[in-house]
């Protein structure tokens, strides 16, 4: 105890015996029992204090360890997403762009279709009759033609023209 043999601690109790007298000695005794439980509580207390701030640090590093994690999570979020936000303005004006070309391709279906479609024409023949072979028509045959142009290959045109 305290670096002290047993020799030197029995001298201390002589003197003391010696010093208080049998009358205060079982009162010092308790005193000086209390002091030492009151140290070693003082003691305990600081330990048990340190040991939780301890874990209270340990924890504030682990704290620290998950943000950096969440931000270079974050970053590399925000490399992979384009950094050019577009704005309501911008989705609006390409919004209207996108409407502009669909009427320019519509107008140009539209065109396309014409030429391609057949026309209708209207071709009348005059009725025989015998009233006919007088020379005098009454009434007239209407028929509808589809006409539909048509493309002819190189062969053909040279045959239509020979």
């Amino acid at each position: 105890m305290f670096g002290m043999g047993l020799s030197e601690i029995f001298f201390i109790v002589v003197i003391a015996i010696l010093f208080l007298g049998p009358d205060k000695l079982p009162d010092a005794m308790v005193q000086i029992a209390k002091f030492f439980r009151s140290i070693k509580r003082t003691v305990n207390d600081a330990k048990t204090t340190l040991e939780e701030e301890l874990k209270v640090s340990e924890l504030k590093e682990e704290a620290f360890k998950y943000k950096k994690q969440l931000d270079e999570a974050t970053a590399k979020l925000e490399s992979v997403t384009s950094p050019d936000l577009t704005t309501l303005d911008e989705l609006t004006e390409t919004l209207e762009e996108v409407k502009k070309s669909e009427e320019k391709l519509e107008a140009e279906a539209e065109e396309i279709k014409e030429k391609i479609e057949p026309k209708r024409e209207v071709v009348t023949f005059p009725k025989k009759s015998a009233e006919s072979q007088n020379d005098t028509p009454k009434s007239e045959n209407t028929i509808e033609i589809d006409s539909i142009p048509t493309k002819k290959s190189g062969k053909q045109q040279k045959e239509s023209d020979v």
